[in-house]
């Protein structure tokens, strides 16, 4: 372990966001452990990134191998992974065509040119697309612009056009905004960046009936919400509908950059020179991918997490009881803990800091705090994680 560091001297790295004097070094499971030996149980995973925790043995295992084999032969080549991946999604989604990228956004940004394109193709040039208010989409320009985040229009003005904004589980609130400019819907099953809100199961049925009945694309963004992280695959399956276009992103790579932008026959007509990407399907990072859904799929995997997703949901509940907070909310092993007022900030710091072991939470809104588990966290950590919440609780209400 390396020696005890009081001031991090990171000079180089460029300042996009305040950071704690401390270095991550190493990582297992749902533990974090930093430059002073100090470890954290990790409730932020990166973000929902790290969907089997850190240093899965399988996800090493495919990515020694793969790397022994073939790093980037190039996209101008198939290579056996990305085929293997592939298929693998396709077999088990409603989708028949997938792209790999490296990141959600740029899988997000991939599905606006698609819908653009099809609107090209099928709807005389319609190009608008309807987002969500305090959705999240990506930080690409386009993708910031289709995002619904408050002060995000102004940013890096002037914004993308084409992204009118309606309210989520709010059907008539998305029919105003048609248009014979309208080419698709985007949502996010649950909001995660907005709060953890979930899509209501009536709003997202009514909502495919009525773009099919439109002729309107329907975009599902599952970066967050997506590989398991509600409990089914991907979370379009709570809903019992069939969108057309799909993105993927954090879980699907468990850790390494892959994102993944998937659409059926239909709507898939790209043509040479509308999508590519340097390191898009290389087989280092598909070879991870195989890993990661592999163990997704295995036997009693999901109906696990939906267990332990039920798990939190009721320990959340009772801490809420127990402080006078306002309820928790969530799919599976996304959650939110609404608070009664704006301690979030802080309980993070707090659970951050304290000793001798660290707690990693997150508080995309200042009134609630985000878990974002390892899809195979223990119930034994859930509860610990919870006791935690409790103590820490103590000290600010």
């Amino acid at each position: 372990m390396n020696k005890s560091i009081s001031n991090v001297d990171a000079h180089s790295v460029m300042f996009i966001t305040p950071r704690p004097e401390l270095v991550m070094v190493e990582g297992k499971g749902s533990w974090l452990t930093d430059n002073n030996g100090k470890r954290y149980l990790d409730f932020l995973q990166g973000w929902a990134v790290n969907c089997l925790g850190h240093c899965n043995p399988g996800m090493i295992a495919a990515l020694n191998a793969q790397a022994k084999k073939l790093i980037n032969p190039s996209p101008a080549f198939y290579n056996e992974p990305m085929i293997h991946l592939s298929n693998l999604l396709t077999e088990n989604s409603c989708f028949d065509k997938v792209f790999f990228a490296n990141s959600g956004a740029e899988a997000n940004e991939g599905a606006l040119k698609l819908a653009r394109k099809w609107g090209q193709l099928n709807k005389s040039g319609a190009f608008e697309i309807i987002t969500f208010d305090h959705s999240f989409h990506g930080r690409t320009l386009a993708t910031m612009s289709a995002s619904g985040k408050p002060g995000w229009d102004t940013m890096f003005a002037p914004q993308v056009p084409g992204f009118p904004k309606a309210d989520l589980n709010d059907l008539e609130s998305v029919k105003k905004l048609v248009t014979d400019k309208t080419v698709a819907v985007m949502l996010e099953p649950v909001q995660g960046e907005g709060g953890v809100i979930p899509v209501t199961k009536e709003f997202m049925q009514s909502l495919r009936q009525f773009t099919k009945e439109n002729n309107i694309l329907l975009i599902v963004d599952e970066v967050q919400a997506g590989c398991g992280r509600t409990g089914t695959l991907f979370a379009y399956q709570h809903y019992g509908i069939e969108p057309d276009i799909m993105t993927l992103g954090k879980g699907i790579g468990g850790g390494v950059p892959l994102a993944a932008l998937m659409a059926t026959e239909a709507v898939a007509c790209f043509v040479p020179g509308d999508q590519g990407g340097t390191y898009n399907g290389n087989p280092l990072t598909t070879a991870v991918g195989i890993s990661v859904i592999e163990q997704l799929l295995a036997p009693g995997f999901l109906e696990s997490v939906r267990t332990k997703g039920q798990l939190l949901s009721e320990e959340l509940l009772s801490i809420s009881q127990e402080f006078h907070l306002e309820g928790e909310r969530g799919e599976g092993l996304l959650r939110a803990l609404m608070l009664s007022k704006d301690i979030g900030p802080n309980l993070v710091e707090l659970a951050r800091d304290r000793n001798p072991e660290g707690l990693l939470i997150n508080s995309p809104r200042p009134n609630l705090l985000r878990f974002m588990p390892a899809l195979n966290v223990s119930e034994d950590e859930i509860r610990q994680m919870c006791n935690i919440l409790r103590d820490l609780l103590k000290q600010v209400i």
